[in-house]
């Protein structure tokens, strides 16, 4: 029977009940074999008050700090506020927005798996939700990241073009250059800033997620000259606050440097 490794610091690893639903969701995940609609994950009342949590605090955090075209694709792609989305029916809009379809996975799996999916226009999606102990951040995605990060973003034909060039290039990539292309991701379509109006915005799924981390990226991390080769060569966390962004022209200037440069691995 398939059970969810926590690391140690998780701050969920002590609580048992946390764990136990952890592995149920996961379960599901594991059995769907990519036909017919996704199954439905049995969220309880607790797990619906997190993301109600989330929800309520993020909402001011995105008038305040997300880039004006981010907040427009939010706009455009609603999320409910009371409870968690399942997978199947938020799919079945993203789909018919760009031809993005969703698949859950059980947790994090590794950059070249995740990346090629994109080329399939298959974003892979956790289901489970973060600890309530720690609402407004997570070590790794959960459904909050996937759907409010990633799901409204993606809904727009242009970012779910760039999303296939990254899983194109992945496909064909060795394994220098694969790391490579899965640090240019984070520092875009995960955690990437732009210029918006002589500011400073967000616009990467880790940011839209996190009460805790948009606010800082903005107003408080160390800020990036845009360079796509140099952030080629950047390393990351992906269980930490971040230390270091790049801040990009804007969205438009991100999307067509970004594709430029994944060019010398697909086309």
């Amino acid at each position: 029977m398939f059970h969810v490794d926590l690391v140690p610091d998780h701050p969920g690893f002590h609580d048992r009940s946390y764990r136990d639903r952890r592995d149920q969701i996961a379960r599901i995940a594991e059995a769907y074999t990519g036909d017919g609609p996704i199954p439905a994950a049995p969220y309880s009342a607790a797990e619906h008050a997190v993301w109600r949590t989330v929800m309520t605090a993020l909402a001011p955090q995105h008038r305040r700090f997300a880039a004006r075209e981010v907040q427009t694709m939010l706009a455009r792609f609603p999320l409910p506020t009371g409870h968690i989305p399942q997978l199947s029916p938020v799919s079945s809009r993203l789909c018919a927005a760009s031809g993005i379809r969703l698949r859950p996975v059980a947790g994090l799996v590794g950059a070249r798996e995740f990346l090629a999916a994109l080329a399939a226009d298959t974003f892979l999606a956790t289901q489970y939700i973060r600890h309530a102990s720690r609402p407004w951040y997570t070590p790794e995605p959960d459904v909050i990241h996937e759907l409010v990060g990633h799901a409204a973003t993606l809904a727009d034909p242009r970012i779910a073009a760039l999303s296939r060039h990254f899983g194109r290039a992945a496909l064909r990539a060795t394994d220098d250059e694969l790391a490579a292309i899965e640090r240019v991701y984070w520092f875009t379509l995960e955690f990437g800033l732009v210029r918006d109006g002589g500011e400073i915005k967000a616009f990467g799924a880790g940011l839209l997620s996190s009460v805790e981390e948009i606010e800082r990226a903005v107003t408080r991390t160390e800020h990036a000259a845009w360079d796509p080769a140099a952030i080629a060569e950047t390393d990351y966390s992906p269980a930490d606050l971040q230390p270091l962004l790049f801040v990009a022209p804007g969205i438009e200037a991100m999307l067509r440097d970004t594709s430029a440069w994944l060019g010398r691995f697909a086309p």
